[in-house]
């Protein structure tokens, strides 16, 4: 199991200017972060990942598209090919940085609704989507993981059983999914049974707790989330993701309206603790 830190908290655009704060994510005992792609070049993430080396911290990658001109499962084609050609780079700025996987909502536009459930018309273009964005993928050694969203911020996946449905009819290997404690928690009757029965679907786990506060801090039955990963022979990432007001469109996008922490260092530190302490307890 490694542990990892989303650098959502601070920014969506790691650099240098941040190596003084990726240095104490390191020396906090992190494995390695989660960085945000959402602008820049391919070069400029692989300066990225050549300094994440030089600290000693591996990395995945998170992005999102909000964008409704870059649809996924728009009926207009071109749309889709914008979404599509999006998450091509997004995927070329992940091997640029040496994160083997991207993770996030990456199956529809964030914050858009249509007044209604998802359509059968809307599956069948987001499987022929995730299919050419797995082809790409594949060719450059990333795993994609769609993250199911809370009804809040998305419709067209928002329970781990939906997601992985879905995926098993796009039935892509680089196609899989993420599971996340906060999402879960509101949609999920049994977030505990969301992670079992689907546990083969899924390559990336956040933690991320009911406020998305600090882990630890909350109602989030964390006792038992971490004895079901163990049991489930869970070995990958678990990535705290928390959010502040630092940043004010990543605070309209995620509701965040009040400061869940005292400090960003207790979400890190005292987070960290609690992954390690309770990973140690369950096994």
């Amino acid at each position: 199991m490694k542990i990892g830190m989303c650098m959502f908290l601070w920014t969506t655009t790691v650099g240098r200017k941040h190596e003084k704060l990726l240095r104490d994510i390191k020396n906090t005992g992190f494995d390695g972060v989660e960085i945000p792609i959402f602008s820049g070049t391919a070069d400029d993430y692989r300066r990225l990942g050549a300094l994440l080396d030089r600290i000693g911290l591996e990395r995945t990658a998170v992005s999102a598209m909000g964008d409704p001109a870059m649809n996924l499962i728009s009926p207009d084609a071109a749309a889709r090919r914008r979404g599509i050609d999006y998450m091509k780079w997004a995927i070329d700025c992940s091997e640029a940085l040496g994160a083997a996987t991207l993770s996030g909502p990456l199956h529809s536009t964030l914050g858009q609704f249509s007044g209604r459930g998802p359509t059968v018309a809307e599956f069948k273009r987001s499987v022929s989507s995730q299919r050419a964005i797995g082809d790409h993928a594949a060719r450059r050694g990333v795993t994609i993981g769609l993250e199911a969203l809370n009804r809040f911020e998305c419709y067209l996946l928002n329970t781990m059983d939906a997601l992985a449905a879905h995926i098993d009819a796009v039935g892509h290997p680089n196609i899989r999914a993420m599971y996340d404690t906060f999402h879960s928690n509101i949609e999920e009757a049994d977030p505990i049974g969301a992670f079992t029965r689907n546990r083969d679907r899924i390559v990336h786990v956040h933690i991320s707790e009911n406020d998305r506060g600090v882990p630890g801090r909350g109602n989030i039955p964390w006792a038992e989330t971490f004895k079901a990963l163990q049991a489930s022979g869970y070995d990958g990432w678990l990535t705290i993701e928390a959010f502040g007001r630092a940043l004010k469109e990543l605070a309209a996008a995620t509701k965040v309206w009040r400061d869940f922490s005292e400090t960003p260092e207790a979400v890190y530190r005292e987070g960290y603790r609690h992954i390690r302490d309770g990973w140690d307890a369950a096994g």
